[in-house]
């Protein structure tokens, strides 16, 4: 369809399930392209609806609150389903909620995910051999979780009828690639305008390309490959000496930008990114203390709860139950694996 073409065709149906707590942000920033092509074109060509397991208002994480409809067995009488959560969203997966899934599915539904949402499609079965991604706090516990998905730290992903997004800013950029697919991009254009968008990033993009920080502050290309090294090999870590030999450095002179740029050693900065993501599955997953060990690249439990304690201010085990984090804003409870 050009841009300025009326049409009568149907409008394309938006069903988006909030949980509780849900980022509020992020699901207005989906929704307002569509507005803004419904404005621009001056017929419906889409509309929404806010959904949830039991109706009525559902409170986001920023304590403002939505108003929402009770979902129904129908859902599959939507074009695209999108399943918007933040906090704890595998403890909002009720039965009503899997069995509406799966019927989108069998129905031929587009199904997504905003922020952490595609825990609940995973959940449900429902992203098995598909690529997905998630907030990027939440990568390690998706991985983890959810062998059979192929989880990538990029901004979003479309993958056959499966679509998810790391949430945030770039749900809007999300959305403007959905209304390109729908209608074309002369329109998307028009609505990427009348928000004022920033250039659309490809689908591909990472949630942290790593080249200028967000204030404009850089670090040498020595620095950024060591780290990139550094985060390929966080279950198996490689000798400094190693990383040097890959980036073609002397390890004096790397010990010399960690030093300027970073503030630390490389073994340190090293150590702490693996305690970093040993911290998230701790606090995020049930698995055992034995099993975060090795995945964050410590052979002895024993020197990991010592490193953990020296980084943190408190053994896994007890940052598991208390945590550092206020309760509100703790993610909890933890994304779970399968019952044992």
């Amino acid at each position: 369809m050009k841009h300025g073409q009326k049409t009568r065709d149907a409008p394309a149906r938006l069903h988006l399930v909030l949980t509780p707590d849900f980022n509020l942000a992020a699901t207005m920033a989906f929704v307002d392209p569509f507005r803004a092509a419904n404005y621009l074109e001056g017929v419906t060509l889409f509309q929404w609806r806010f959904l949830s397991g039991e109706g009525g208002m559902v409170r986001a994480s920023n304590a403002a609150a939505v108003m929402t409809e009770p979902l129904e067995p129908g859902a599959g009488e939507s074009d695209v389903l999108i399943v918007s959560s933040s906090w704890e969203p595998e403890a909002h997966l009720t039965g009503r909620l899997r069995a509406a899934l799966r019927s989108a599915a069998a129905a031929g539904v587009t199904l997504g995910g905003i922020d952490t949402g595609a825990f609940i499609l995973a959940r449900s079965g429902l992203l098995n051999g598909h690529r997905a991604t998630v907030h990027y706090e939440h990568i390690d516990a998706f991985r983890e979780l959810f062998p059979k998905v192929d989880v990538t730290e990029t901004l979003w992903v479309f993958d056959r009828l499966r679509i998810t997004c790391c949430g945030g800013a770039a749900t809007t950029e999300f959305a403007l690639h959905l209304l390109q697919r729908l209608k074309g991009s002369a329109l998307a254009n028009a609505a990427a305008r009348y928000v004022f968008s920033q250039p659309l990033r490809d689908h591909n993009a990472p949630q942290d390309p790593q080249t200028t920080e967000p204030l404009g502050v850089t670090v040498p290309e020595s620095v950024r490959r060591a780290i990139d090294v550094m985060e390929d090999n966080l279950e198996l870590p490689l000798p400094i000496a190693e990383i040097c030999r890959r980036i073609g450095i002397s390890h004096r002179q790397l010990d010399r930008l960690f030093d300027r740029y970073v503030c630390t050693s490389p073994a340190l900065y090293y150590r702490d990114i693996r305690l970093d993501r040993a911290r998230g599955l701790v606090t995020q997953t049930n698995l055992s203390m034995a099993e975060i060990a090795y995945a964050s690249g410590f052979s002895s439990q024993a020197y990991f709860s010592r490193a953990y304690r020296d980084r943190f201010g408190l053994a896994p085990s007890k940052d598991r139950i208390e945590g550092r984090i206020p309760f509100e804003f703790r993610a909890w409870p933890m994304h779970r694996g399968p019952e044992r």
